[in-house]
């Protein structure tokens, strides 16, 4: 005979529900945690939820939660077993002590016991971060689950943390990941694409008309349409996609680690790339900014030179036979010598 799930169970899924959407405002936060503190049996059964919603893994992240449903519905019955029912809806608040005074004990309270559980604070409820690198700027740094991030000069993240998953956004610019393992799933989402890491080390780089995905270990996988498309490309080792920003086109082609590493050491490697994208990796970097006609940023160069080494980088753009070199108040201006010259050169590194 099967068993109906008790009133306490039924919260503790519904609390679980919202959390996981991340559809809590502060004053529903602040009830969540009231609920919480009532009882040692209230922070079991939800941890009890929140194990078996894990166990579930992608099956249950591809279900969607129908919000309104769970907000609408009346607040579960109370049982001769529980303590307290879910408050869902709001009562009636007589005067009492200023808000911050009266919350404030709770979420110390609920600090405590997580901590002394084992349970750090973002695997509780939904935290997002900021994340930034300023021009001539990029940072090192580990997220809370150890992950360890490698974010590019003027570029942008967004981390969100939940019991089910592990989600970046890559607003500008370019970042590597050193993913830390745990069972929870890691994801960058970034211009449409999301990118799920199993078990690995990778870089995704937003430029001008692609987006670029290389993997130096582990293995990630490419979904286009914000990770509801179809899987665009699955990369190992060694292997990278750039994906047209327009049609989701994708174009493999293979990497090595120390190339995909070097500007961690403030390197600018660049094999057969258009000069308009060399460009806008030294001007991350740089105040004196590269200046490219549209003509001449078609052409394709290879080399390997260090980010803030300008010197090296006039000589580099010098030899080039089919460039024109000129310098100006506050950068370097490069045009075409012909502009009805082939538009590739090769340079050794």
């Amino acid at each position: 005979m099967s068993r109906h799930p008790s009133a306490l169970t039924l919260a503790a899924a519904h609390w679980h529900a919202l959390q996981r959407e991340g559809a809590l405002d502060p004053e529903r936060q602040q009830a969540f945690m009231r609920w919480l503190l009532a009882s040692p049996d209230h922070l079991r059964e939800y941890l009890a939820v929140s194990q078996v919603a894990g166990r579930l893994g992608e099956a249950l992240r591809g279900m969607p939660v129908d919000l309104e449903a769970w907000v609408a519905a009346p607040a579960p019955a109370a049982a001769a077993d529980n303590v307290v029912a879910l408050p869902l809806r709001r009562a009636p608040t007589p005067p009492a002590r200023p808000r911050q005074r009266r919350h404030l004990p709770g979420l110390a309270a609920a600090a405590a016991l997580l901590v002394s559980l084992g349970i750090g604070a973002t695997l509780a409820w939904p935290q997002t971060q900021h994340y930034a690198a300023g021009h001539g700027a990029p940072r090192r740094f580990t997220l809370p689950d150890h992950t360890v991030v490698h974010l590019n000069a003027e570029s942008d993240i967004r981390v969100r943390y939940t019991l089910l998953g592990r989600r970046v956004e890559l607003e500008r610019g370019q970042a590597s990941f050193v993913v830390a393992e745990e069972r929870r799933p890691f994801e960058v989402h970034a211009a449409g694409l999301k990118v799920t890491d199993i078990g690995t080390t990778f870089d995704v780089s937003l430029q001008r008309e692609q987006a670029r995905v290389a993997v130096s270990e582990g293995r990630v996988q490419v979904h286009g349409d914000g990770g509801r498309g179809r899987l665009l490309a699955d990369l190992g080792a060694g292997q990278g996609a750039r994906v047209d920003y327009r049609d989701q086109r994708v174009q493999l082609e293979t990497e090595d680690a120390a190339s995909l590493h070097a500007w961690w050491q403030g390197r600018i490697v660049f094999r057969d790339e258009p000069l308009r994208e060399v460009a806008d990796r030294f001007n991350r970097l740089n105040r004196q900014r590269l200046q490219v006609s549209d003509e001449a940023g078609a052409l394709r160069l290879t080399g390997n030179l260090r980010g803030h080494d300008l010197a090296s980088l006039r000589v580099f753009l010098a030899q080039q036979p089919l460039l024109a070199i000129a310098e100006q108040p506050g950068g370097i201006v490069v045009r075409l010598r012909d502009p009805a010259a082939p538009a590739e050169i090769r340079a050794a590194p």
